[in-house]
């Protein structure tokens, strides 16, 4: 157990992890957002073999965050909310295994609430096809190299930053506007 005050983990993919860690990292309650690699059987992935859809690794985020500012369903509702749950091994233009819809849970407690959550989303039919959506146990993570890190920080003027992951930042930003961090 780590010394950090009452802290989880969250483990999702769904696309680019470029994407998913600029949303996160808005949120009030979200301590840590690390890009990296979940899923597959090789160990130390790296982007290049990643990308070739060879390693069954999928591109996630592992976030850290306080339960007592924001709750894991509050996340998967972010998570949701920002990618297309339907499209298997494909976000957009993004396509390959590396880029699928999953929740990794850290315990029965996230299970349950991850499975939950999807059964209303897909009973409620707010996409026109199934939500494809994967939820399974934790795996290994595997951070990603250094310059993956804050990369829409870090890299805002990039094209594939202003015209993929700026729009689903700002998509968080409006439907979560409550929930930012101040």
């Amino acid at each position: 157990m780590n010394n950090e005050h009452a802290t989880e983990l969250a483990t999702l993919g769904g696309g680019c992890f470029w994407c998913l860690e600029a949303a996160f990292v808005q949120l009030a309650g979200v301590a840590s957002v690390v890009s990296g690699y979940a899923g597959g059987p090789m160990r130390n992935p790296d982007y290049r073999s990643v990308c070739s859809g060879d390693t069954g690794h999928a591109e996630v985020v592992e976030v850290r965050f306080d339960p007592a500012v924001i709750d894991y369903r509050t996340l998967l509702q972010a998570f949701f909310a920002i990618h297309d749950p339907t499209t298997p091994n494909r976000q957009g233009n993004d396509v390959g295994s590396q880029y699928r819809s999953v929740i990794f849970t850290h315990g029965a407690e996230q299970e349950k609430t991850a499975r939950e959550l999807v059964a209303e989303l897909a009973a409620a039919k707010i996409w026109p096809a199934p939500i494809v959506t994967a939820v399974s146990p934790a795996p290994t993570f595997w951070p990603a190299e250094n310059h993956h890190q804050n990369y829409y920080a870090n890299n805002p003027g990039q094209s594939y930053c202003q015209f993929v992951v700026a729009p689903k930042a700002a998509k968080l930003r409006k439907v979560f506007a409550g929930r930012l961090k101040k």
